[in-house]
């Protein structure tokens, strides 16, 4: 027994051991096949010319655009491709410039770093487009490109340009249009949402349909950003997006009545998959849906939602669907432009993730040329990938990317003692790169350790070093794995010091906005304001989730405190649930409850709140609320008593 207590304390703790497990992801073989295909070709192709430096660098632009391909719509992977490569271009352009010029290096790829930090919080291209700004500034101050200085960034640019090639000649075999396979998958999430009803796995169902539907609006709204006026295909696809969110609201309340009665009808479920079918296959005859007759306000909410549902699939006529955008129509590009330059400009999180990029990369690049000790681009690549601030916690990243490191190095060690050089390397890479679509979709140390053997093949084609490259590169990402956790990590508190209660303590305060509005005597909240704080909300609860599990591999005491706090996390989702639920069956024949009754919920909610704000141990714990205890508001009462009842203890 003393030497089973011994093992579990010479265990390393589970936040450090977590990002080291391989996610359960399915292999992407469409993009294994591409990366395979993108990245050896150009190599063959140099050899062919007796050109393998302009090769490589083709090589190294297809590797860009493989990682930057993540997108599902076809639409969205060209910008996802197109625009990063633009922004690629300019920085190995900046990069070849400085190559050898010492302090001008240093200054350049500082400023670089600054700007590629600031434009990274605007969205996934943007992410994408500073990220290769970045990386190939880095790499074009760290390694001899051709002459004259337009060649390099004309061979990356031609590399994205294979992926984007390779890319869309899937697009005539595709099933069905990314956003219809989007908005079908939100039925099916729905549909096995109604199914685990009255279950414990209702929760997690939950939480796939808000990711589903997400998703699904981010795509079709982008769509129809895109297009302008009202195209038919959009404006359909859109109804029968927004009558997704009805049968969505009526869950909760079919929830509640699941467990005290017990499961909903089958029929529920099945005439939600017949819906995603005919959406998916872009059909209208959907029968009407044969249900039991309803009894109850929630089986009411239910019935009314699915045959509302119905109805606008059946709809042929986009001039007859009702489509008001009640959620929100993208601005015009020029508009959301404007409006992102100046959210980068003023805001303060901006400032500092760029501030924190660009101090260490201007560590990084200082000791490669200023420093008179060997020293390679590696490191401010190990900076480049570990720093990027929206790519989650740099600590975590530190470690998964020495120990992804480690193995691609291993890897790379055996290929450059034992293939020979030359042709030999077109198979290899073929191998090589099928692999980093494959291992991203199982976390970052994979994607590191599949990554790295392709770099440093391709780097070696242009310098020439073989074997004696693998070394240098190990440790050269150690230091800047390094220089990360201590100049971007423990020497900004906000970084170590956690955030995470402000945060929760941010939607807990929403929440109580959502109660308020859901149950305003005064007539203020209309449907529609309840629809827009409704997703407002649940979308903000998705993102606080995300936090907390990336906080969950910080070391203490972030990592501690975010597993203590996280069961408030579920709760807090379990209020606005037990609110939807209500304001549902008060639609659909409930009393209303008494306008005391739902003050004193929002009280309550706000009380929480603010103690989340100023203490780690929240005052008296209040665990009767008043009103009648068989009222529409019970079971929301019951909620807010299990989240005091957990905010309660010492949490420190």
């Amino acid at each position: 027994m003393a030497r089973s207590r011994g093992a579990g304390r010479l265990a390393p703790p589970a936040w450090l051991t977590a990002g080291m497990r391989p996610a359960p992801a399915p292999v992407p073989w469409a993009a294994v096949l591409r990366a395979s295909v993108a990245l050896s070709a150009p190599l063959a192709a140099g050899l062919a010319l007796d050109r393998p430096a302009y090769g490589a660098l083709v090589s190294m632009g297809a590797l860009s655009g493989v990682i930057g391909d993540t997108a599902d719509a076809y639409r969205m992977r060209v910008l996802n491709i197109a625009v990063p490569q633009l922004f690629g271009a300019v920085g190995v352009t900046l990069g070849t410039l400085v190559f050898g010029y010492g302090w001008a290096a240093v200054a350049v790829l500082t400023c670089v770093a600054l700007v590629s930090g600031m434009i990274s919080s605007i969205g996934a291209v943007a992410s994408v487009s500073g990220l290769l700004l970045l990386l190939n500034a880095v790499v074009g101050a760290g390694l001899p490109m051709p002459d004259p200085w337009w060649t390099a960034p004309l061979l990356l640019a031609l590399g994205g340009f294979v992926v984007l090639v390779l890319t869309l000649l899937g697009w005539p075999l595709r099933r069905a249009a990314p956003e219809r396979a989007a908005v079908a998958a939100t039925y099916r999430a729905v549909a096995d949402l109604y199914e685990a009803a009255g279950t414990s796995a209702y929760d997690e169902k939950r939480q796939a349909v808000t990711a589903a539907l997400n998703h699904a609006y981010d795509l079709v709204l982008a769509r129809r950003a895109r297009q302008h006026g009202r195209a038919p295909a959009p404006v359909r696809l859109l109804a029968r997006l927004n009558v997704v969110v009805p049968l969505v609201e009526a869950a909760p309340a079919a929830h509640l009545r699941a467990r005290v009665v017990g499961p909903l009808s089958p029929a529920v479920p099945a005439a939600v998959r017949d819906l995603a079918d005919a959406v998916e296959e872009g059909r209208a005859d959907v029968p009407e849906p044969d249900l039991p007759a309803p009894e109850r306000p929630s089986e009411k909410a239910v019935d009314h939602a699915l045959r509302h549902a119905a109805g606008v699939v059946r709809e042929t006529d986009p001039e007859r669907h009702d489509v008001d955008d009640r959620l929100g129509r993208p601005a015009a590009l020029r508009v959301r432009i404007r409006r992102n330059t100046r959210s980068v400009l003023l805001s303060g999180a901006s400032w500092r993730y760029g501030l924190r990029l660009a101090l260490c990369i201007g560590l990084a690049q200082a000791l490669v040329s200023l420093v008179p000790v060997p020293r390679s681009y590696w490191v401010a690549l190990t900076v480049t990938f570990v720093m990027k601030p929206d790519f989650g916690s740099v600590f975590s990243r530190a470690v998964l990317r020495a120990f992804g490191t480690a193995l691609g190095l291993l890897l790379a060690a055996l290929v450059l003692a034992e293939v020979p050089r030359g042709w030999w390397d077109v198979p290899v890479m073929m191998v090589l790169a099928a692999l980093i679509p494959a291992f991203s979709a199982k976390g970052y140390a994979f994607q590191t350790a599949a990554i790295t053997p392709v770099i440093l093949l391709l780097s070696d084609t242009l310098n020439q070093q073989g074997f004696g490259l693998v070394l240098p590169r190990l440790y050269d990402s150690l230091l800047g794995c390094a220089i990360a956790l201590v100049a971007g990590y423990l020497l900004w508190p906000e970084s170590w010091r956690t955030r995470i209660g402000d945060r929760l303590a941010d939607a807990v305060s929403d929440t109580a906005d959502y109660v308020a509005r859901s149950f305003s005597p005064d007539g203020d909240a209309g449907p529609h304001a309840r629809l827009r704080a409704r997703r407002a909300l649940y979308r903000d609860l998705s993102t606080v989730r995300s936090e907390f599990q990336r906080a969950l591999t910080e070391p203490p005491p972030t990592g501690p405190r975010a597993a203590a706090w996280w069961p408030l996390v579920v709760a807090v989702e379990r209020i606005a649930d037990a609110t939807t639920a209500a304001r549902i069956r008060i639609d659909h024949g409930a009393p209303a409850p008494a306008p005391e009754e739902a003050a004193e919920v929002e009280r309550e909610l706000r009380e929480l709140a603010a103690g989340l704000r100023t203490d780690d141990t929240l005052a008296e714990v209040r665990t009767e609320l008043p009103g009648d205890e068989n009222g529409v508001l019970e079971p929301l009462r019951q909620e807010v008593r299990a989240a005091r009842a957990i905010a309660g203890p010492d949490l420190r």
